[in-house]
Parts: C-alpha cells; sequence; structure tokens
C-alpha cells in the first residue's frame, strides 16, 4: 500500500490522516476486527458502499459554503479517484462514489490543500452543520446565522467529546422563523430572535424523522447567541453520558428526551453549563465582505432567448438585503452533476461574480453576488451547462436519498423513481396555477430523502404478492409540511402499493388538489384527511393481477429481489473486552498527548473515555448491563468496585465524573491522567492474574 504524499503543513490534519493510513493497513492486515475498523473510517467520512470493494466518500461542507477553488479541488478528485460525478446531499454536504479504500488517504489529502474536510462526516459525530441556504443575503432575515454556524463546525471538530457518541448529532441553522434550515427535525435547531435589540435564538431539541419521527422541543424560546457553544457542548455531554449504546434503534438523543422528559434534561443542562468552559463567539472573525470583480457587461440576448430570460429572472433570481446585486437557484436533478460542470462553475464564478456558491438541503445550489449586468451572462451560462431548466413555479424539484444505486440498506431504487416525477411534472404540471407540492423520495424508512416532511412522500419497501413472490412497493405519505418557528406536521402513512404504481398515485393526488379550492397541498390534505386519500389510492393497493413489469424496480432490469447490507449509520462496535482494553490505552495516550499541546479539556475527556472503556470491559466480563455511560458508572460503582480493589482516596463515581465537574488546566489534567492511568493498569494487572489462574 503506497503511503500517501504530505503536501501540508497542519500537523493535525496530517496526524489524522495519517492515522487513517495506518488503520486501514492494521485493518488489510488483521491487527483490528471489522467493527473497530469501521468506526475509525465513518468518523472521516469513508462509507461502504452497497457494491463491494469501494467506498462511498463524504465531502464535509459547512452550511453549503463552497467556493471556486474548493469546488474546483472536489472535481480534481472526483475524476483522479471516483467517475467524475458529484452528488450533493440533504445536508449540503457533497459526495461522491466507487472509491478505493487505499486511495482515501491520499483523496482526504488533497482535499484539505483547499481547506476541505472529511472529518466527521460520517459515523457517531457532529454532523455537517447546516443553515438557511439564503442567509446572508435574504431580505427579511433576522441576521446572519452563517457565523454562529461556522463557530459550531470550527468547535467541535475533533473536540474529544463529539468523537464516539451513541450515534449521530445534527445541528442547523435557521436565519427567521420561516426555519428554513428545518430545526423542528433536528436533534439542536437554532432559529435567529432579536430580543431587545440583542441577537439571540430559540432553541429546539431532540427533533428527528425515520420510523418513529420527533418534532423537536422547545428548549430556550430566546438564548443569547454569543452563548451557544457552551450551550451545545453541555447536550453534547449529557447525550454522551446518558445516552442508549447498546440498541442502536433507541440511541439517539430523541428517546432520551422522550424518556426523561424535557423539564429534566433542561435542569441537566443547566447543572451541566457551569462546569463547561465558557466560550464567546466573534462574529468579526467571519469573512462577509463582498468582492465582485469587474467584467464587460453581458451581450444582448436574441428576442426568443430574452422571454425565456425574462422568466427566469422572475422565478430564480433574488435581490439580495445588500441592493443591486443578484442571487440565482440552479436546479440540480437530484443533485447529481458533473466534475466538468463544477469546473466551469468554479471558473465562470471566480471571474463575474462573488466567488461564492451555497449547496441546499433540497439539493440544489445557489450562485451568489451576482452583478445586475452579468445576469444575462449567468443565464446564457447555466444555459450551456443544462443547468437553466427552471422549477415548476419555482419550487425545488423532487428530493431522493441514493436508494439502491449505492446505500447497504435500501430497499428501493428512489432515484429512478424521483426521475421519472419530476418528468411527470414538467409535462403535466408546467402550468400549474397553485404551488407545487414538495416531493420528497427515500429507499427505506431512515428518511434520507426526508419523505417524513414532504407534502407527498414515497418510501422504498416490499410486499408480499402471493405464492412466496415479493415484488417492490412504496409506502405514499402525505400531509407533512413545515409549519414555521420549530413547528411542522409530519406526513402520514396513506397506503402502500406496488412501486411501478406510484406515477398512478401522484396523477391521482395532484389531480384531486387542482380540482379542490385549498392554496396548499398541506391545507387540502388536512381538510382531508388520511381516510380519503386511503379511499383515492386503495385500488391502486390491490395485487391481486399484477404483470410482470410490476416485479422490476424503476431503473432496472432484473426481477427484484429484497437485498440489504449491513448499515453504517451509526458505527456500531463489538463490545469485546479485549478491544475495550486497547480502546483505553490508546485513549491514555491520546490524553497525554493533548496536555502537551495543552488542550486541557481534550485530555481530560480521554482519561474520563479511559476509565469508563475498562469499567465496560470488566461489567462486559462480568455479564452486566452496559447500555449507556451512566448506566456503567452506577453498576460499576454497585458491583465491582470492592472485587476489583480501586483506592485512590474517592469512589469511582466521584473519580470518572470529575472531569465533567472541573474547569480544565494544566495541573487538574496531569492529575486526572495519573488516576487513570493507575486505574487502567491496575484492571489489566487483575485481569491478567485472573486469566492466569484460570490456565493453571
Amino acid at each position: 500500500m503506497q503511503s500517501f504524499r504530505t503536501e501540508h503543513e497542519n500537523p493535525v490534519i496530517e496526524k489524522d490522516i495519517l492515522e487513517l493510513e495506518r488503520k486501514i493497513y492494521a485493518f488489510k492486515n488483521g491487527e483490528i476486527d471489522e467493527d473497530r475498523f469501521r468506526t475509525l473510517r465513518l468518523a472521516r467520512g469513508v462509507y461502504g458502499q452497497r457494491q463491494p470493494g469501494v467506498q462511498m466518500i463524504r465531502i464535509k461542507i459547512p452550511y453549503g459554503r463552497i467556493s471556486a477553488a474548493q469546488l474546483r479541488r472536489i472535481a480534481s478528485v472526483s475524476d483522479r479517484y471516483s467517475d467524475g460525478k458529484l452528488h450533493i446531499t440533504t445536508r449540503q454536504d457533497i459526495q461522491i462514489h466507487h472509491v478505493s479504500l487505499d486511495d482515501t488517504p491520499q483523496l482526504w489529502s488533497e482535499l484539505e490543500q483547499d481547506d476541505i474536510t472529511l472529518r466527521e462526516a460520517c459515523g457517531n459525530t457532529v454532523r455537517n452543520i447546516t443553515a438557511s441556504a439564503l442567509s446572508g443575503i435574504e431580505p427579511n432575515e433576522v441576521f446572519d446565522v452563517r457565523p454562529y454556524a461556522q463557530a459550531a463546525f470550527a468547535y467541535f471538530l475533533r473536540n474529544a467529546t463529539c468523537q464516539e457518541m451513541g450515534r449521530k448529532v445534527k445541528i442547523s441553522f435557521s436565519n427567521s422563523s420561516d426555519d428554513t434550515a428545518l430545526g423542528f427535525m433536528h436533534d439542536l435547531g437554532f432559529i435567529a430572535k432579536i430580543e431587545q435589540g440583542k441577537r439571540g435564538f430559540k432553541v429546539l431539541l431532540a427533533g428527528g424523522l425515520g420510523s418513529q419521527s420527533r418534532q423537536a422541543d422547545v428548549l430556550y424560546e430566546f438564548y443569547p447567541a454569543d452563548a451557544i457553544l457552551p450551550l451545545i457542548e453541555s447536550v453534547l455531554r449529557l447525550f454522551d453520558r446518558h445516552g442508549e449504546r447498546a440498541n442502536r434503534m433507541k440511541a439517539r438523543l430523541k428517546f432520551l428526551v422522550k424518556q426523561v422528559g424535557v423539564e429534566t434534561f433542561r435542569q441537566w443542562v443547566l447543572d451541566e453549563l457551569p462546569k463547561v468552559t465558557p466560550t464567546g463567539i466573534d462574529i468579526s472573525d467571519f469573512e462577509d465582505e463582498i468582492s465582485i470583480p469587474i467584467a464587460p457587461a453581458a451581450p444582448h440576448l436574441s428576442y426568443d432567448e430574452a422571454e425565456e430570460f425574462d422568466r427566469w429572472k422572475k422565478l430564480q433570481v433574488l435581490e439580495q438585503k445588500q441592493g443591486g446585486i443578484y442571487a440565482a437557484k440552479v436546479p440540480v436533478s437530484l443533485g447529481n452533476f458533473s466534475s466538468d460542470q463544477a469546473r466551469a462553475l468554479a471558473d465562470f464564478i471566480e471571474q463575474y461574480t462573488g466567488n461564492e456558491i451555497t449547496f441546499t438541503i433540497d439539493q440544489q445550489l445557489i450562485i451568489r453576488h451576482i452583478p445586475q449586468e452579468q445576469l444575462r451572462r449567468v443565464f446564457s451560462f447555466l444555459k450551456e451547462l443544462n443547468l437553466s431548466e427552471l422549477g415548476v413555479n419555482n419550487t425545488s424539484q423532487v428530493t431522493a436519498c441514493p436508494g439502491t444505486d449505492t446505500c447497504n440498506l435500501a430497499i428501493a431504487n428512489s432515484t429512478s423513481l424521483a426521475l421519472r416525477c419530476e418528468a411527470l411534472l414538467h409535462e403535466r404540471f408546467q402550468n400549474h396555477v397553485k404551488a407545487t407540492p414538495s416531493i420528497k423520495i427515500s429507499g427505506c424508512m431512515n428518511s434520507c430523502g426526508q419523505h417524513m416532511i414532504a407534502n407527498i412522500g414515497f418510501q422504498g419497501m416490499s410486499i408480499n404478492a402471493g405464492k412466496g413472490k415479493v415484488m417492490p412497493a412504496v409506502q405514499v405519505l402525505l400531509g407533512g409540511a413545515n409549519l414555521k418557528d420549530g413547528n411542522a406536521a409530519f406526513a402520514d402513512k396513506v397506503i402502500k402499493i406496488p412501486s411501478k404504481r406510484a406515477l398512478q398515485a401522484l396523477n391521482l393526488i395532484l389531480d384531486d388538489y387542482e380540482a379542490g379550492s385549498a392554496i396548499s397541498f398541506y391545507e387540502h390534505y388536512a381538510a382531508l384527511g388520511d381516510r380519503y386519500f386511503y379511499d383515492l389510492l386503495k385500488p391502486l393497493a390491490d395485487t391481486t393481477e399484477v404483470g410482470d413489469e410490476e416485479f422490476i424496480d424503476w431503473g432496472q432490469e432484473a426481477k427484484y429481489e429484497k437485498a440489504i447490507g449491513v448499515g453504517e449509520c451509526a458505527g456500531v462496535v463489538i463490545d469485546l473486552v479485549t478491544t475495550l482494553f486497547k480502546e483505553a490505552e490508546e485513549k491514555l495516550e491520546f490524553a497525554s498527548e493533548a496536555i502537551h499541546q495543552k488542550r486541557f479539556a481534550d485530555s481530560m475527556y480521554h482519561s474520563y473515555s479511559a476509565i469508563i472503556q475498562v469499567a465496560k470491559a470488566l461489567l462486559t466480563k462480568a455479564g452486566k448491563r452496559t447500555n449507556s455511560y451512566a448506566a456503567i458508572i452506577e453498576a460499576y460503582q454497585e458491583q465491582l468496585e470492592l472485587q476489583d480493589g480501586y483506592d485512590a482516596g474517592e469512589q469511582f463515581k466521584e473519580l470518572v465524573q470529575r472531569h465533567a465537574k472541573t474547569l480544565p488546566n494544566a495541573k487538574e489534567a496531569k492529575q486526572y491522567l495519573a488516576d487513570a492511568i493507575f486505574f487502567v493498569s491496575t484492571a489489566i494487572k487483575k485481569l491478567n492474574e485472573v486469566s492466569n489462574e484460570v490456565e493453571a
């Protein structure tokens, strides 16, 4: 395996990439098991695909903001290591597919040349932080939330607290009560507010999609904007400590808050906040100057082009709050575009606009800072790139996850169905007088395509067609909507139908909507209810007579087979005693290294983690319950403390919780590391003595 080339000067990044390379080598040589390796690579943005032997690479783009140089760099690595295709995700990331595992360290190294990271794009970490796509330019925004999203991204990247949580945590920032970043479905959602002339956020807690969708609770109606980092850290600490770790299906923050109640959790936060190092946010550090190159005005358009341009400008262009400059929404079907298109976009925005693109949560992109005299040039350029096609009544196109094209967990081909739905909308409803309903499609229950919040959603599944036959199907969901200011309606599951009848269902639903008096689809559905639409679609669910083509999924040629791979959304670790001890020793090394780098909070957390891992190993060996860190502490205190003979002048519980009760400094970090080393070495010695007695 060839070592990656070091071309940058940041030792932290270099160490990260070298560690990935070493672990790949160790995994291939059988030195670490597959489950432990999976956890590490996921936290480095390397995700297994449905196809054997290749990886999906998720590239973290905080709040979707990207420059020409960064876009050009991503296009380059896609050409070199992948297939020249880029995919915009519903978290404003970029994904590339079909990458060899051996190439991932070099790929990452090349991305870092333009400050692009893979770190914590997957795994049990703080995932990419999203924000309103028009933040900073929208005329009616409360304030630009991007500096706060950037501060949160930077603060929690590589933060020791959030490297191996029970599950992932998702955070969003909305620039107004319109909640365009969908805070209601996030673990932590922040909605911009101003009270008495001061900036702050409405803070939402423990929302989520998936098979058990949950609207977020209101943690605070108003919280000072410059104090949110300690608040987020407190929530992460509590989730890390009390969150479920044994049962993956119950390991998200929403289940913990539902279990203990929002009032109890709020009190936990109040108790935790004084133990967190105060950290403010200096928004002046955020580069928000708009620099637009001087270029000749765009040439005039022909008569036919001018008509098309006027319509494009009306539907796709927004005048920015700065006045005199504009932003253009660019529809990207299913978020998929090529490296050639990416390079052309990069060159263009560098030459004619403010050198900034924003990826959106509905898989589109926005070109910012366009001078008025360049709008015709932008339109002509997008038309040449086949990116000027108008949305239907200026709504986003269909949103969909990759489905069975690449995902291990997918049951259905969501992308091909989505393309057919888009074609139907453009064919039949281009002159639709009402707002076109949002349509979102997921290949399984996990809701990566966000079908649970769509006006019209399709979830891939399979159904029994009798005589042992299985056919591809979709669950039809209706009535989801963003009701603003942190409120939402989650879609109802109305009926299951064969997948090849989804377009018939869409036609029936849209015809019914057109004939009604309601302005929005949400109002139309709310007035009629799920039973009405069940009866409307019920004939499509009859499988007494099915054609052979209905046993073939969208976009496929072979007969459908339900095949689900091993999902990697959580990065589950096998809790073998030896693995846990090895992890504890590794964390002690991290703790020592952090002290040398004067990262005392990180050092204390690593020492704490080492103690927890060893206690978990001993409890696992004794057959005791270890479903959360809090449960480990209680179980060890009650059942193993005396027999393990540990005595450092304090009880185990006090020892293990000291990291959370002490503001970190050099003296405390060094002492805590010394106590952790003593605890771990004592446990290892005792375990070896027991093993030797058994062998004798």
